[in-house]
């Protein structure tokens, strides 16, 4: 399969929406509560595409995978329970999730390398992302990419894992 990594665009709102419920159903059946108070709903991915926030991974030009990226711009992120590795500009992660019909490919991976070339592109050398506790998949995805673990941040009332993998910006 053709992958490849781009802006959204509205005509991509339904299948965004479409992934993320079922991203949401999925963490449902596994235990976790992480999207489980309505959030994320179709007005975020609107916010998201607005502000051009909202990124889609495609396969053979079929969206199969959504996350929103934001440059500087997490507040959550100045009060931090612990230490970020860098305090220069990032690239925040946030809603990461695959179609349904494609988990298992380690696309949430791939996906996750296009967002640091992104940052790369941008001349920006870190990543940050958060996550539950309660999310298995998200965690070993971070891991496994050598993010390091910095501490909890709060979202919505509840504490998240932080991470952050700081990049090379020379080849």
């Amino acid at each position: 399969m053709n992958y490849s990594f781009r802006k959204a665009v509205a005509d991509d709102a339904t299948h965004i929406w479409e992934i993320l419920q079922q991203a949401i159903l999925r963490r449902k059946a596994e235990g976790s509560q992480q999207w489980q108070d309505g959030y994320p709903n179709p007005e975020v991915v609107k916010k998201d595409l607005d502000n051009g926030y909202g990124f889609v991974l495609t396969g053979d030009n079929e969206v199969i995978g959504y996350c929103a990226l934001l440059i500087n711009d997490e507040p959550a992120y100045a009060k931090i329970d612990g230490e970020w590795l860098t305090n220069g500009d990032f690239v925040v992660v946030h809603r990461v999730a695959v179609s349904e019909a494609h988990i298992g490919k380690g696309l949430a991976k791939k996906m996750m390398s296009f967002i640091e070339q992104f940052a790369l592109e941008n001349g920006i050398n870190s990543v940050k992302a958060d996550t539950n506790f309660d999310n298995p998949r998200m965690l070993k995805v971070l891991e496994d990419l050598g993010y390091t673990y910095c501490g909890e941040v709060w979202f919505r009332g509840s504490p998240r894992k932080a991470y952050e993998k700081v990049l090379s910006l020379t080849p």
